[in-house]
């Protein structure tokens, strides 16, 4: 499945156009943004999807050299099992 991306917004629609996954992070500040939402819909549990959104979203704070502020409990969890996007975490806004 195709990742779409937003400003502030990384997710995944099914044919008729509904979001099916998604991770937010608006901005804090014009270099930290906090992840504050991820969402997968129950049709695709278990598949790695969420994973694949927060690499996404690493990916893209590190090309843009801005710093990831995570509260969502998904995003905690998740910098913490990949301590080699340490250099974008921020443990505060």
């Amino acid at each position: 499945m195709e990742l779409n991306y937003s400003e502030h917004r990384i997710f995944m629609t099914d044919k008729a156009g509904k979001t099916i996954a998604e991770v937010t992070f608006p901005a804090i500040s014009k270099d930290i943004v906090n992840i504050n939402h991820t969402f997968v819909d129950d049709s695709l549990r278990g598949q790695g999807i969420a994973g694949r959104l927060l690499l996404a979203v690493a990916q893209t704070m590190r090309k843009k050299q801005i710093k990831a502020y995570p509260t969502c409990s998904y995003a905690i969890d998740w910098f913490s099992k990949h301590p080699e996007y340490a250099d974008i975490y921020s443990s505060h806004p």
